[in-house]
Order: structure tokens, then C-alpha cells, then sequence
């Protein structure tokens, strides 16, 4: 399969987000026009960044603000303002790391096995033994 074709096959955004989060996505979506009214009153809906530069800030007194309070004082919930704001920090992090093949995805270096020295995918069985770490088949040969 081409490599573009794959990497789409491997993005579910319907079926890997939309699907498991319709109810979140839509209390995001309406917080952003909320914001929009609040900080840009009758202009079309945009990201204004000048006004948004504090994401992870901004997500920790939401997180606090909902322990002690589930709805902050514009009827909205804390928790979607924490979602937003994690979604904004995402989204800047992707764009400053994106490699120039447009690929916006960071993945961590997750290290090679010790013994066949195959790099370990994210969702692979890890297996350590004496402060070295091997894949699932190295593992069962040593």
C-alpha cells in the first residue's frame, strides 16, 4: 500500500475521535464560538492567538477552578475549557514539530530491543529483564 495511503488508513479521525467523542467535540466547537462572541464580538469564527497564548497555564486554573466549581461563570464547564486548552497546546506543539512532509504526527523514541535491535511501536509488548529491554519474540528466546 503507498505510504500516503496508509498513513490516511492510520488517522481514523471519524472512527478514532469523532465517534468516541461527539458529545465533547460539540461542547468544544460551541465553547469556541462562545469564546469567538466574547473576544472577537461580531466577527467570523477564528483562533485569535494574540489573545491565546497561555494554553497550559490557562488549562491547570480550569483543572483546579473544576474541583471547585464544575461550571464557570459563563455556564460553561470547566472541563471543556481544559479540553479546549488542551487541544490548543496540541495543535501549536504538532505545528512547531512537524516535519516538513506535513505529517503531523510526534511520536516518542521509544527505544530497540536489545537483542534484534528493531525499533519498539507504540503499541508492542515491552519486555525488560536484567535493565535491558527486549520485543515479545527476543524475549521468549532468551
Amino acid at each position: 500500500m503507498e505510504a500516503k495511503a496508509q498513513d490516511r488508513k492510520e488517522t481514523p479521525v471519524y472512527s478514532g475521535f469523532i465517534k468516541y467523542f461527539p458529545r465533547a467535540i460539540k461542547a468544544v466547537a460551541r465553547l469556541s464560538y462562545v469564546g469567538n462572541q466574547q473576544h472577537n464580538p461580531n466577527k467570523s469564527l477564528h483562533w485569535d492567538r494574540s489573545k491565546s497564548g497561555d494554553e497550559l497555564d490557562a488549562l491547570g486554573r480550569h483543572l483546579i477552578d473544576d474541583i471547585l466549581e464544575k461550571v464557570d461563570d459563563d455556564g460553561i464547564l470547566h472541563t471543556t475549557k481544559v479540553a479546549w486548552r488542551a487541544m490548543a497546546n496540541l495543535e501549536k506543539m504538532l505545528e512547531e514539530n512537524a516535519p516538513t512532509n506535513n505529517v503531523v504526527e510526534l511520536t516518542m523514541d521509544l527505544g530497540k530491543c536489545y537483542e534484534c535491535k528493531q525499533p519498539f511501536k507504540p503499541s508492542q509488548v515491552v519486555r525488560h529483564k536484567d535493565k535491558e529491554r527486549y520485543c515479545e519474540d527476543c524475549y521468549k528466546n532468551i
